[in-house]
């Protein structure tokens, strides 16, 4: 068989991801702190992008000039572009763009809200510094009488703690750093373990609970007894055993129980050194009257403009060199394009979440009146349905996305979930669901909890008919230990 070299015409269309839509796609699932360091990082990128101050005027004068700087520019032709509703991204960022309205739709979309007292200075929005637990435990350190090898042993073993406070090095890994021996090392270890939060610098569990009872002064011998050798059975709550290995009344069990109960098993998490973050919403729901107002949170986004600086850097390029001129223009152009492409961007994602939350309050209307026994059944489709998108975008726009409401701040992902089939008929959301068995299980009885059984049949009364494996699964997710673990002897 002969090989041989062709040349074929093919007619076949692709779909290709233009720059400015793989932009828009880009901004439109980023969270609101990844967006404003996005928006910084091209501010930094792009000298023809600035932000314009809240009180600047003229806004319309300068982006009228801008359109008439990028015309003066441009000598090629350029394609008239059809603009779509949704998101798409097509076009090259030289088509009409409103300017005139553009700082009022990027900002808040919907009814005004008046932040008059948003930057009043308020204890609340006042950080201070902790120790960590490191600095605590070298802070007691130098303040004891410790000598200088005892010193440096000493900070190997603070330096090899976890965030709980347990030692994660052996004894023989330290010994082997500071070439001492082992029995060394275990006398500065002890040293170590009185200092503050008591239990801490210990190997295990039960050396974290055998300090702290020890610098407690329990002089119960049940308590060292059941933390050496019961664990297990105390994990298990399984008491009746204990008091039958020790011989024992079941009642001196419970009263050294209660006692353990009441140590830290994690006494360096205090100093975690773990920010909370606060989540900042980026949409408010807001009752105005009978109905439910959309307000996007624009505090703390950048206002961005095109700057008019470039006018002047092109009156100098119109000089000596044809080329430098050329590539000057081009230049100027191509981040003229580029700031363009940004700013429609941001636009178009400010009006693409103000659509899909004002559909998911739509929908969920009796959630935000009665609460969250009313949420319904909600999947993408549903919102892409309503606002006219597919519902890849609905996907992007709802992730890493917070609203706020009288009801709390929900991430826009809470709004959706599968159905439970009521007896009656009607389906009621799982989240709903998960609601009823944490209500159910907060007003048991604490000595006879609901087993997961018991939690089907009360469900049935209240027209849920679910599965015992269901519950149980639901009860994992919302972190509900099982009967037998919730149970309480005192």
């Amino acid at each position: 068989m002969a090989f041989e070299l062709k040349q074929n015409l093919k007619l076949s269309q692709q779909l290709i991801m233009t720059p400015q839509l793989q932009q828009a796609i880009k901004l439109l699932q980023l969270s609101r702190l990844e967006l404003v360091d996005t928006i910084n990082q091209e501010m930094e990128e792009n000298p023809l992008l600035e932000e314009a101050s809240p009180d600047e005027g003229n806004e319309e004068e300068v982006h009228a000039q801008v359109e008439e700087d990028i015309q003066s520019i441009e000598h090629e032709d350029t394609k008239a572009v059809e603009r779509t509703e949704e998101l798409t991204g097509e076009g090259d960022g030289r088509e009409e763009f409103d300017w005139n309205n553009y700082l009022e739709d990027y900002g808040p979309v919907g009814v005004s809200y008046d932040r008059k007292d948003s930057d009043t200075l308020t204890l609340d929005n006042i950080f201070t510094e902790s120790p960590s637990l490191t600095e605590h435990l070298m802070w007691q350190m130098k303040l004891s009488p410790f000598s200088g090898e005892e010193v440096r042993v000493g900070s190997q073993i603070v330096g090899n703690l976890d965030n709980n406070g347990y030692l994660c090095a052996s004894l023989a890994e330290i010994a082997q750093l500071e070439n001492v021996s082992e029995e060394y090392v275990e006398a500065v270890i002890k040293k170590v373990q009185e200092f503050d939060p008591p239990g801490i610098a210990a190997r295990n569990l039960q050396e974290c609970l055998l300090i702290q009872a020890r610098m407690l002064g329990v002089k119960d011998l049940i308590v060292e007894i059941i933390i050496r050798d019961h664990l297990k059975d105390l994990e298990l709550k399984n008491y009746v055993h204990i008091a039958r290995k020790l011989k024992v009344p079941i009642r001196e069990v419970e009263i050294a129980v209660l006692l353990i109960s009441n140590m830290d098993p994690k006494p360096g998490s205090m100093y975690s050194e773990e920010k909370v973050q606060s989540i900042i919403p980026d949409v408010y729901v807001v009752k105005a009257g009978d109905e439910y107002k959309i307000i996007l949170n624009d505090d703390g986004l950048p206002r961005l403009r095109i700057s008019n600086f470039y006018r002047e850097i092109m009156a100098g390029l119109s000089s000596h060199d044809p080329s430098e001129e050329k590539n000057g223009k081009k230049y100027i152009r191509d981040k003229v394009q580029s700031a363009t492409w940004l700013i429609k961007s941001i636009q178009q994602r400010q009006k693409t979440i103000y659509k899909v939350a004002e559909s998911i309050v739509k929908h969920q209307r009796e959630f935000f009146d009665k609460g969250i026994n009313y949420l319904k059944p909600l999947v993408l489709r549903n919102i892409a349905d309503d606002v006219e998108m597919h519902e890849s975008t609905i996907s992007r726009v709802v992730t890493n996305k917070y609203m706020h409401s009288h009801r709390g701040i929900f991430e826009m992902k809470y709004f959706f979930g599968s159905s439970v089939q009521r007896t009656s008929g009607e389906t009621i959301a799982s989240k709903s669901v998960k609601e009823e068995i944490k209500q159910l299980i907060v007003k048991e009885d604490p000595k006879k909890p609901y087993s997961d059984c018991e939690i089907v049949d009360l469900l049935k009364g209240r027209g849920i008919d679910i599965a015992r494996r269901t519950v149980a699964k639901y009860r994992e997710m919302i972190g509900i230990l099982p009967s037998s673990k919730r149970k309480k002897y005192f």
